[in-house]
């Protein structure tokens, strides 16, 4: 088994897609022609933007309909990057909300953390030393 996507429902894929390749420095990789759905270049594992409607219409059970009526939580999505300082002054001067600015863990990791206009949080880390 291995993670083959990740799919984050927005209202706006199009605008998304725009915030994050803005923010981020990400390559769309694929966009639908009618904006429900697109996909950045994030390396071997894809991460994708649907519009909400779209992903609440695979499901008929109440309780699963009713995941897409509030904004996401409880998870983030993690970037790695060599230079969390300048990622983190990337995003926010493109419009992220700046959450918990560039910091070392003990560990010897440096991370960052931003949300988008969606509400998902972002992580930008530094790789993980190999011990």
């Amino acid at each position: 088994m291995k993670l083959g996507y990740t799919i984050l429902y927005v209202d706006d894929v199009p605008a998304t897609l725009a915030a994050w390749q803005k923010a981020f420095g990400l390559v769309l990789a694929y966009e639908h022609e009618d904006g429900i759905y697109g996909e950045m270049a994030t390396g071997e594992t894809t991460l994708s933007f649907a519009q909400t409607e779209f992903g609440r219409g695979h499901f008929e059970d109440a309780d699963t309909r009713a995941m897409f009526d509030r904004p996401p939580s409880r998870f983030e999505i993690g970037l790695v990057t060599e230079d969390v300082p300048s990622a983190y002054a990337q995003a926010t001067a493109s419009g992220m909300t700046a959450i918990n600015p560039p910091h070392q863990k003990p560990w010897g990791q440096t991370v960052a953390w931003v949300r988008d206009p969606n509400g998902i949080l972002v992580e930008l880390a530094s790789p993980m030393a190999s011990g």
